[in-house]
């Protein structure tokens, strides 16, 4: 997926290969009209001079010499004859009028004489050629083959005697050449930019960037805030200092919310204390007992709360651990024994203590509910994906999620034989989020409940 998905220098790298490319691809097309426009035009000097040659060798020499000196003018691609009409029907085809005005300086300045030029382009450049030619047999297979395109000109040149020179004329357009140097200076300057491009966008862009990332994961997890340094482009600077801010203001706010839920413990277990101490005063056995009962709850409350605050502080250093190891150690007790299959190459980075906490918390509840827990683990991606499931009654699938919220119990009987006060799959979320992985709950097909607990797998 992530050849699909390249990253920033990635696209930079396609980005300035493509804009070389079509650089290089439109410098190519100006540069072979030019060099073609430039070949037609020699090559049309070039047949206006034989021409003009042709008409002054014709009008000075007997008439006996014309065919002998149209048979020499003649070529593959150039064919000479005389005729009662002039094979050009208009003349208006040569728009700046070069090659007549050089025929016509040719034969002396005589402006009376009408030269008519007519050119258009065709598909193939045949030659002109005699059958039995076995040569020009083979040139014409060849340019067929080759499918040499190119332009034909004809001229219409009056002559003296009242006849017309006609020359029919085929220039071929010369064909796309690369020449060594050409590709090397390419190949040299896509080189040049590519490695400004990596140098420019890894120490200028994706470095800040990635550091940036690392520290948003870092923090995501609960870990110490990195220290970072505003560097790179004015956006890429902006988008530090905000995380940096944004992330100053969180550590506050949860350092905030867990000295005040700390503060607030402390500050009950005194009264609650005296409570149970004034309580085992009571005589009345029956009034004691439900005292000491309310008591015992209010403690427990407490305390568990305080737990909730501990879970979500991050305080505990992180640790790299054997997932498969790891939760087979919660479980080694268990009777019934509890399978856990878990792929044993397979590492973690957690906080042992919490971790412990929000696992045993989901194990419990599915031994509670379900009698029977089974723990499979499967890789997907970068993630490891822990099912904790057992057969017991399941869940509703309004309340999936209404469960996770704080002192919320779906069994009414509020008796805590029957569960705790509400925070357990508070505190086991919490804990795992706090690790950059998350907690969902699922409905087992045929009955039962599996917890899904997805987390991270390690780096190192």
């Amino acid at each position: 997926m992530s050849m699909l998905r390249p990253g920033l220098r990635g696209q930079l790298v396609v980005i300035v290969t493509l804009a070389l490319l079509v650089a290089q691809g439109v410098s190519v097309w100006f540069l072979v009209d030019e060099r073609s426009m430039a070949v037609q035009a020699a090559q049309g000097q070039e047949t206006a001079d034989r021409a003009a040659n042709v008409v002054r060798l014709i009008e000075a020499g007997s008439g006996m010499l014309q065919s002998e000196i149209l048979d020499a003018a003649t070529s593959s691609l150039v064919r000479f004859t005389i005729g009662d009409a002039p094979i050009v029907t208009h003349g208006d085809h040569d728009a700046s009028g070069t090659i007549a005005a050089r025929i016509l300086a040719m034969l002396g300045g005589d402006t009376e004489r009408d030269v008519l030029v007519e050119l258009h382009e065709i598909a193939t450049a045949m030659p002109f050629m005699d059958q039995n030619d076995a040569e020009m047999m083979s040139m014409h297979r060849e340019m067929m083959a080759g499918n040499a395109s190119g332009i034909e000109m004809g001229l219409s040149i009056a002559l003296v005697d009242g006849r017309w020179l006609n020359v029919e004329t085929r220039f071929l357009r010369p064909p796309i050449q690369w020449p060594w140097m050409t590709v090397a200076g390419f190949g040299l300057l896509a080189a040049l930019l590519l490695g400004l491009a990596l140098w420019f966008s890894l120490s200028r862009i994706t470095g800040p960037l990635r550091s940036l990332a690392t520290a948003a994961d870092r923090f995501g997890r609960g870990d110490e805030p990195v220290p970072l340094d505003a560097r790179g482009p004015a956006e890429v600077r902006d988008l530090t200092g905000a995380f940096l801010r944004m992330q100053d203001r969180l550590s506050r706010f949860v350092s905030d919310r867990t000295r005040l839920l700390a503060s607030l413990g402390h500050d009950l277990r005194s009264p609650l204390t005296a409570l149970r101490v004034r309580a085992e005063l009571v005589d009345e056995d029956e009034t004691r007992e439900s005292l000491i009962t309310s008591i015992e709850e209010m403690q427990e409350m407490v305390e568990t709360t305080l737990a909730y605050a501990k879970g979500i502080s991050g305080s505990e250093a992180m640790e790299t651990v054997v997932a498969h190891d790891f939760i087979a150690a919660l479980v080694g007790d268990a009777d019934p024994p509890v399978p856990v299959r878990i792929d044993a190459a397979l590492r973690l980075d957690l906080r042992p203590v919490s971790m412990r906490r929000a696992l045993r918390n989901l194990i419990e509840n599915a031994t509670r509910y379900g009698g029977s827990v089974e723990i499979d683990g499967e890789l997907s991606g970068e993630v490891l994906v822990i099912s904790i499931s057992d057969r017991g009654p399941g869940i509703a699938e309004d309340d999936l999620e209404r469960v996770f919220d704080p002192y919320v119990r779906l069994e009414e009987s509020r008796s805590r034989d029957t569960g705790g006060i509400g925070l357990g799959l508070s505190i086991a979320r919490s804990i795992i989020r706090g690790h950059g992985g998350d907690l969902r709950l699922v409905n087992r097909a045929g009955g039962g409940l599996t917890a899904r607990v997805d987390l991270p797998v390690s780096n190192g």
